[in-house]
């Protein structure tokens, strides 16, 4: 009998045998990637004891627990906190690294640089910047290349919608100082739409600089010095971590403020405008998702914010002497009292 005799049954038998082990292929791997346990780091440039970092935090888990991620199951997360000083954060990075973590997540300029510095193969996910081109984390928010992706901190041109609001609730201003650390790659970039916006709002800038908690008292000196009538705070992780201190001073120099980060308004600050914390941190689980499932970060785009919140803060209006104008109060999105 010669070989070409088997053939029929044979070949049915080899062809099925091969479906079989093609499709086994997929399929070993699926069920390899669903015993695995993943393991997530978490670089922050402030401290455990911020106020919002167990809701940025909190939030991330719940983005991912929706996602069907389940604490020591399938998933881990490694926390390491930088508490406002930034020359820890590379050291911190490089501990991840070292864990061969599978996605980074981090949030604001010092953090993400150290974390990029770090790698540049572990996945990086921003839970925020102000401006991720311009400071050179990605090379577009379409195709950000490179391994580093995520969420902007905001739009920077919001900056001069703080300043439109704080015009609004002190229309006789005239000369507003800007408070923002230069070590800080997202600082540039507000202070250029912050100028824009003063232009048209026919107010003048004093941009003052802090690189460090001791440079905080001097900056509100120079406010007194020159007259400013009221102050923006640009969104920092040291200022954060300065939060109660700086909310004293400006109350002792009685200056109307606004802030980017809900934080200073809880510390006693006059108004928060900017992204909303929580929002944020549950997409960017969704970031983390896509890449664990074989998404590459330079092919996801950037997300910029599109919830928004206004909060002001009662007590600290009435220390001021301060009416809050109705239209104020209609937009604002909490009150505290």
């Amino acid at each position: 009998m010669s070989c070409l005799d088997l053939a029929p049954f044979d070949r049915r038998a080899f062809l099925g045998s091969l479906v079989l082990s093609v499709l086994a292929v997929p399929l070993a791997a699926e069920a390899q990637q669903a015993g695995r346990v993943y393991l997530i780091g978490f670089l922050s440039p402030s401290s455990p004891s911020d106020s919002r970092n167990p809701l940025r935090l909190g939030a991330l888990r719940q983005g991912l627990r929706e996602l069907g991620y389940v604490e020591g199951q399938n998933i881990g997360i490694e926390s390491r906190w930088a508490e406002g000083k930034y020359d820890r954060l590379p050291d911190l990075a490089a501990e991840l690294v070292r864990l061969k973590v599978d996605v980074i997540v981090t949030y604001a300029p010092p953090a993400i640089q150290a974390a990029k510095q770090a790698t540049q193969t572990i996945p990086i996910v921003m839970g925020g910047v102000i401006d991720p081109v311009s400071t050179g984390f990605v090379a577009s928010l379409a195709r950000p290349g490179g391994n580093l992706t995520g969420l902007s901190l905001m739009a920077p041109e919001l900056v001069g919608k703080q300043l439109e609001i704080l015009k609004e609730m002190v229309p006789k201003v005239t000369r507003v100082a800007v408070l923002g650390n230069p070590a800080n790659a997202g600082t540039a970039p507000q202070l250029r739409h912050a100028q824009d916006a003063a232009r048209a709002l026919k107010v003048q800038l004093q941009p003052l600089e802090a690189r460090a908690p001791n440079d905080i008292d001097r900056a509100f000196a120079a406010m007194t010095k020159e007259k400013a009538g009221a102050v923006v705070v640009l969104v920092d992780a040291m200022f954060v971590d300065q939060r109660t201190r700086i909310a004293d001073l400006v109350a002792r120099h009685s200056l109307p403020s606004v802030y980017g980060l809900m934080d200073f308004a809880e510390a006693g600050g006059l108004m928060f405008y900017g992204a909303n914390d929580t929002d944020r941190f549950r997409r960017a689980a969704i970031f983390v998702d896509k890449i664990l499932k074989g998404a590459k970060p330079a092919d996801l785009p950037v997300e910029q914010p599109t919830k928004f919140a206004l909060v002001i803060n009662l007590k600290s209006a009435k220390a001021l002497r301060l009416t809050i104008p109705q239209s104020i109060l209609t937009r604002a999105d909490e009150i505290i009292q």
